[in-house]
């Protein structure tokens, strides 16, 4: 899987660096909605993860950990940041709809609100294949739900009836650390707090669970999780990550700029390499 490229320049040392990495790549999550009220739950941060990615020893590559978004008004303002590593860009999770308005576009989409007597879309995964679509506000009258941001894994739910938000969809699982670790879980959407009613659970993977009221809950750090809706403001998306690791027989990465945060790790076979905050470049 992971080949080398042992060539030698005039008058340098070989490079004794991996050929190809598998990678994983997780934007920021979506915020909940909650200012304009009724909000949806926020979109899980766009997820992608291969192996076979061609890497060249002494050029530097860019690497960008996406930050969760955070509601700070109307509009998608709250919509995650962008992770990056080289041409790989996951974009960020959209945040959900608030007041009577769709949920919005992000590597899954947002969770979509409220407005009687028929409930907004939730927000498409856009681009596809990083996410999925977020669940829509409940159809009908009081009492009400919104929809649960979509997770890399599933759709989020719908709200539902007795004003309950609906569920955060799932995120995906990756063994890429040697263990199986689920990230990428939508957030859930809010609920009217009629009786009987509950806000949406936070999708399996570091989702936020909506808020019965107003409260939100944020979605997991260096998950891409997204946030819970809310009446009052929404729960922040949680940050991404980017994850590579090779076969250990290779060399470390060479250079890793200052501006990033990681740890590194050596188990199982392959160097491991855990970026969890910052943008700089890293040089193999």
């Amino acid at each position: 899987m992971f080949a080398s490229k042992n060539f030698f320049l005039a008058g340098a040392a070989p490079y004794l660096g991996p050929a190809t990495v598998e990678y994983l790549v997780i934007a920021g999550g979506g915020s909940g909605a909650g200012l304009g009220g009724s909000g949806g739950g926020g979109g899980a941060g766009g997820y992608r993860t291969a192996s076979g990615f061609s890497v060249t020893g002494g050029s530097p590559i860019t690497l960008t950990v996406g930050a969760g978004g955070v509601d700070t008004g109307a509009g998608n303002v709250g919509k995650g940041n962008n992770s990056v590593f080289s041409s790989i860009t996951s974009t960020g999770g959209g945040q959900g709809g608030e007041g009577g308005v769709e949920g919005y576009i992000g590597g899954s989409g947002g969770g979509g609100s409220y407005l009687s007597p028929t409930g907004k879309a939730g927000g498409i995964a856009t681009p596809s294949g990083q996410g999925n679509n977020g669940g829509k506000g409940w159809d009908g009258l009081a009492p009400y739900g919104s929809g649960g941001g979509g997770g890399a894994g599933a759709v989020g739910a719908d709200g539902g009836v007795s004003g309950s938000g609906g569920a955060g969809g799932a995120g995906s699982a990756s063994s890429i650390t040697t263990s199986s670790v689920t990230r990428g879980g939508g957030g859930g959407g809010w609920a009217s707090g009629g009786s009987g009613s509950s806000g949406g659970a936070g999708g399996s993977g570091g989702g936020g669970a909506g808020g019965t009221g107003n409260a939100g809950t944020s979605g997991t750090v260096n998950t891409g999780g997204g946030g819970g809706g809310s009446q009052g403001t929404g729960g922040s998306g949680g940050s991404g990550i980017v994850i590579i690791r090779y076969t250990d027989t290779f060399a470390d990465i060479t250079t890793i700029g200052a501006g990033l945060t990681y740890t590194k790790t050596t188990t199982g076979g392959y160097k491991i390499y855990s970026f969890t905050a910052g943008t700089d470049s890293v040089t193999f």
